[in-house]
């Protein structure tokens, strides 16, 4: 029974040591470019009402939530999805504000699904969300900002694909597919650019040719330019071209920030949130399959909590992208930047006061005493196997060993004359 408890459930996972520092690293300077861009934080409870993240709301499956009770009885969940929760505080505290809000955020989501086999099932996301601003600028203000997160993150060669969520709509409903059921797996043929597939349930619709054909295009509907072109060639509803024709604007948008050549589109990308009104974007580098960022524009679900005002929003998946910058060995290198301090019961006082001078300095220090039959070599070994940069020895009033963990190199150092200079 002891050694199960040194083991986490599936799903999750310990961080600690070095990775953890990398982790919380990354985590500040992603967070210090949404600051420049002014967005200002903003916390929600780990756990909220079911009715928060229900079906209605667009959100994961019921089943794939983590559910407790409180003492009311009432259905709680651990969050999913922090964009619902957002979206409730900003109904709740900017309720009459119409200007644009800027916020962002970094927590934790609990996903509870078989389906994700080989996933962690609670992962780490830094985010922000943008309301009250219904332009297209708004849109490529996002999608620099997840540009420019990127590259201060390390990554180089990566790539954002856009779609429309409105213009998949568009086609689904033109079509006439209504049933839940055959939508959903209308959308995982196209998912998974399954042709056949589609093909099986296109083939039962009494839909004009061009419509047809454009379903069964949709699984190669991705690349450069030229996809929209052959699209609004294709396409004749007007809702659809218009998805399309912002999709453009919004690439020469990103021509004028200098970031074009991390743009692609894909027309048949789907996400699985359905509160997605509009642009929808996945960003992808290599060594990882799964998506390190993810976002979208959420124009309705603000208005189910009370405010209606259009939004969009992106999260940076940190766990995947820790991942991809490990693979491709991007990872910030964590200084040995803490020294430890070993003193003998009997220069207590010294090392006190030595410690208590370097930390006036802005050192990081260890304090720590002597332990019998641990030598100054076993001191070396537990620095590199702590990330420790130094060691203090102190066995002296006038003097200490001053050691360096990566060379082993050792002086004699007069501590009265340290301080004093």
């Amino acid at each position: 029974m002891k050694d199960k408890l040194l083991h986490t459930p599936e799903g999750v996972r310990d961080i600690y040591n070095t990775e953890c520092a990398v982790k919380l690293l990354l985590q500040n300077n992603l967070h210090e470019v949404l600051k420049r861009h002014g967005f200002r934080d903003i916390q929600t409870p780990s756990f909220e009402f079911f009715d928060i993240f229900n079906h209605e709301r667009g959100t994961v499956s019921s089943k794939d939530m983590y559910k407790l009770f409180d003492k009311e009885g009432n259905t709680m969940v651990l969050r999913p999805d922090i964009t619902p929760s957002i979206a409730r505080c900003v109904a709740k505290y900017y309720k009459d504000e119409e200007l644009p809000i800027r916020l962002c955020y970094i927590g934790n989501t609990y996903i509870n699904s078989t389906t994700y086999q080989g996933k962690l099932n609670e992962v780490t996301q830094l985010g922000a969300e943008l309301f009250n601003d219904d332009s297209v600028d708004a849109d490529a203000e996002m999608l620099a900002i997840t540009v420019e997160c990127l590259l201060n993150s390390g990554l180089t060669d990566f790539q954002l694909e856009l779609g429309n969520a409105d213009f998949l709509r568009t086609l689904i409903k033109e079509a006439g597919f209504e049933n839940h059921e055959e939508i959903s797996k209308l959308k995982d043929m196209i998912e998974n650019k399954n042709m056949f597939g589609m093909e099986d349930i296109i083939i039962n619709k009494s839909i004009g040719k061009e419509l047809e054909d454009m379903f069964l295009k949709l699984p190669e509907l991705f690349g450069n330019l030229e996809i929209l072109e052959y699209a609004k060639g294709v396409v004749k509803n007007p809702r659809a071209l218009k998805a399309i024709n912002r999709l453009e604007k919004l690439y020469d948008i990103m021509t004028e920030y200098g970031f074009e050549k991390y743009i692609s589109f894909d027309l048949g990308m789907l996400s699985k949130y359905d509160y997605y009104t509009g642009l929808i974007f996945k960003a992808y580098t290599y060594k990882t399959g799964e998506a390190i960022v993810t976002g979208g524009r959420y124009d309705n679900l603000v208005g189910q909590f009370g405010k209606d005002c259009p939004a969009i929003g992106l999260a940076i998946e940190i766990d995947n992208l820790m991942l991809a910058l490990g693979r491709q060995k991007l990872l910030p290198k964590i200084d040995s930047s803490d020294t430890l301090i070993i003193y003998t019961p009997d220069y207590r006082k010294s090392a006190i006061k030595l410690a208590g001078y370097f930390r006036k300095e802005g050192n990081n220090v260890i304090l720590q005493l002597s332990k019998d039959g641990v030598n100054i070599e076993d001191y070396q070994t537990y620095m590199k196997n702590m990330n420790i940069g130094g060691l203090l020895y102190i066995d002296s009033d006038e003097d200490f060993i001053l050691m360096e963990a990566e060379s082993g190199s050792k002086k004699t150092v007069n501590i009265k004359e340290l301080i004093h200079n």
